[in-house]
């Protein structure tokens, strides 16, 4: 076993929720330990275990961290043969605010709001964000959703190959904020207003064959699966490890889904597809 995650991110976006997701896949989970710990506890952990699908550390549970220190940690495990990657959790500062006073818990950073703290706390991390591996923004996941992204995105691998995430959304809930790319699906005939499909989602195939059958459908598809095709490995040899595509309709139940689904049966490589609004009502 040689995958390790550094966990870290805004407070209250999600950490309670990835670290008992992680330790379902499997995972061994450490939490809150002293950053300089870390390369020691590493190697200690993983000297001769095979029986781990992973060692990951949630940090900045209880207050600030440096995020310097977290991205030279980062780069020491690499160079030690470790597969090393930084997941950064986010979301929107108004939900941040809510979920902070939904549960009466105090921010770690010390301000005289809750709104100021978090916008301390993003300062203070911003370099970390921005260096990050993955960035997940959980501002419209509920915790089941959260979960099953968390499954999805780091399931065991050893390999260093770019991994693509394909997400379907409605833009009546908002751009996923941690897109690395946005394509627009709208300009598509919507089965939303056919009355015999508009109960069902582009996960049915008589909703699939509606939209993929016009010829619009299939030269947006094609074209976005020729860009990848080229775009992922020129990413991965800038050392990303993972890129986050989203493709928008209206709502995020039809066109979105039916054409994410299409373009990662045609992508080869790794890919995890996650459609973020079908279930909304």
């Amino acid at each position: 076993m040689s995958n390790v995650l550094l966990v870290s991110g805004m407070s209250g976006a999600g950490r309670s929720t990835v670290s008992a997701a992680l330790e379902d896949g499997g995972w061994s989970v450490i939490d809150n330990l002293p950053l300089e710990l870390i390369p020691r506890v590493t190697e200690l952990a993983t000297n001769g275990s095979t029986e781990m699908q992973g060692l990951a550390f949630i940090l900045g549970r209880g207050g600030a961290v440096d995020a310097h220190e977290i991205v030279a940690i980062r780069e020491l495990l690499r160079e030690r043969g470790f597969v090393t990657r930084v997941l950064f959790l986010d979301a929107p500062d108004e939900v941040l605010i809510r979920r902070f006073e939904g549960n009466r818990r105090r921010h770690p950073f010390t301000a005289h709001s809750v709104a100021a703290a978090i916008t301390a706390e993003r300062n203070h991390l911003a370099a970390l964000a921005e260096s990050a591996d993955v960035v997940i923004d959980t501002g419209a996941l509920n915790t089941n959703q959260l979960r099953r992204r968390i499954a999805d995105t780091f399931r065991t691998t050893s390999s260093v190959e770019l991994r693509v995430n394909l997400v379907s959304f409605g833009f009546a809930n908002g751009i996923p904020r941690d897109a690395d790319i946005v394509f627009d699906c709208r300009f598509l005939p919507n089965p939303h207003w056919e009355d015999t499909l508009r109960e069902f989602t582009g996960l049915s195939q008589d909703v699939s064959n509606y939209v993929l059958g016009h010829d619009d459908a299939e030269h947006f598809v094609s074209d976005v699966v020729s860009m990848l095709a080229w775009q992922t490995p020129a990413f991965s040899r800038e050392g990303k490890s993972y890129l986050t595509v989203a493709v928008g309709c209206t709502g995020g139940k039809h066109r979105s889904v039916a054409v994410v689904e299409e373009i990662g049966r045609r992508l080869a490589g790794d890919c995890v597809i996650f459609h973020r609004d079908v279930d909304r009502s």
